[in-house]
């Protein structure tokens, strides 16, 4: 592969893209009239066909910038008759990822020139339902995780020959140690499905992240092999827009300092939106059940608490109440919120630092989203403090050190 990182763009609409009425319209809905830098920089290559890996930071319009060209091939050509051979397949690694990819699907294809059934194959719903809804709805977009794509390909549920887009959202991830095999598996079926198409049908490929780099793309395999690979300037987010506070905490103390923050947060600000990081699940129910105890407003996006297993219903549940204000506070772990578009977060809060900057890099994403100012908050003992400072300069960003004070977010007194 052959990077290429364009920082610049005079691009002022999405009609010098390339992008056609329909779609111009469908943005007005949205009151979006300007391309980000990354959607002038994606969409017309993929108009054109081809491969493609690019990151930008979270917040900065991906989504758009892979839909907006795949659908509008659809309408303009043929490829995917639906049902057991789709014409678009988007996969992603977490059912909230593709639930809200979903969503957009279903906005950009509402009064579509011509039919476009989308399907949501997720391995939380019963695989029985899928495989007729498969047949009663023959889709030619499908969103899904790995997992669940490759059973139902195994299967000879789904084809691959007709395919004219795939997209795959979050790929680092999909690329991790958890979802890898179940993507290779994919990508090795859909192979062997492009090697049978004809040859006009060619097969455009697409792979994005906030993070995703030469690692990832070569964990992608000979599909990927020549995709070219951009980053747009966007990445700049995470020092522009994003401040970056240090909280020293005793590990047996953490949840009440985090009480103590949010209290102090409320105080000063009308409203606060915060999101809670923890890396384990289990360690996540737990403190839900604490917050929730001292009457703080909260929910949680994870896998299972203790013994128990968190349906998708739960989560979907919680997801909800938080994007529609009904609760404060939303504890999850990395993977829960991987890719999750919310908007109004004002505060993304950390109870541990990540071993890598990727993760801190999604951790921050959530928030100073669409132009917005937002916080990152770390929370953590003297070791802690000692990763979140090699972050700090591995990312050169500036992370501001500060206390709980008399019931206020202050900047601690220097040292003598």
């Amino acid at each position: 592969m052959n990077p290429s990182n364009i920082n610049s763009t005079n691009i002022n609409s999405f009609t010098e893209l390339g992008v056609n009425s329909f779609f111009l319209d469908k943005l007005k809905e949205r009151s979006i009239s300007k391309p980000t830098a990354i959607q002038s920089l994606v969409i017309p290559r993929l108009l054109s066909g081809g491969k493609l890996v690019f990151r930008s930071a979270t917040g900065t319009g991906k989504t758009f910038a892979y839909l907006l060209p795949a659908l509008q091939q659809l309408a303009e050509g043929e490829g995917g008759s639906g049902g057991s051979a789709p014409a678009i397949l988007i996969c992603a690694p977490t059912l909230e990822l593709c639930s809200q990819i979903k969503a957009e699907v279903d906005f950009l294809t509402t009064g579509f020139p011509k039919p476009a059934p989308s399907a949501l194959l997720i391995g939380s719903v019963k695989i029985d339902k899928q495989i007729e809804n498969l047949k009663r709805t023959k889709p030619v977009i499908i969103i899904g995780n790995p997992g669940r794509l490759l059973v139902l390909a195994k299967m000879g549920k789904l084809k691959f020959f007709g395919l004219r887009f795939l997209i795959l959202d979050e790929a680092d991830r999909l690329t991790a140690q958890e979802c890898l095999d179940d993507t290779n598996g994919l990508l090795s079926l859909i192979e062997r499905g492009a090697n049978r198409r004809t040859e006009n049908s060619e097969l455009c490929l697409v792979a994005c992240s906030a993070t995703v780099g030469e690692k990832t793309s070569a964990k992608l395999g000979e599909l990927f092999k020549t995709a070219e690979i951009i980053e747009s300037a966007d990445h700049e987010i995470l020092r522009d827009r994003i401040e970056h506070w240090a909280i020293f905490s005793e590990k047996r103390r953490k949840v009440q300092t985090l009480r103590s923050l949010l209290s102090a947060l409320k105080a000063k600000k009308s409203r606060v939106k915060a999101l809670v990081f923890t890396s384990r699940g289990d360690e996540a129910g737990l403190l839900l059940s604490r917050l929730q105890y001292h009457h703080i407003s909260a929910a949680g996006l994870f896998g299972k608490t203790g013994k128990k297993q968190v349906g998708s219903a739960e989560r979907k549940t919680a997801l909800d109440s938080f994007r529609e204000g009904r609760v404060d506070v939303l504890i999850s772990t990395d993977l829960a919120a991987r890719g999750l578009d919310i908007p109004g977060i004002t505060h993304v809060i950390a109870l541990d630092v990540p071993a890598d900057t990727d993760v801190y890099i999604h951790r921050c994403g959530r928030t100073g989203r669409a132009g917005k100012r937002g916080v990152m908050v770390t929370i953590g003992d003297e070791t802690q403090m000692r990763l979140l400072a090699s972050l700090e300069k591995k990312l050169k960003i500036r992370v501001l050190p500060k206390e709980l004070y008399n019931g206020q977010v202050c900047v601690p007194p220097p040292v003598e």
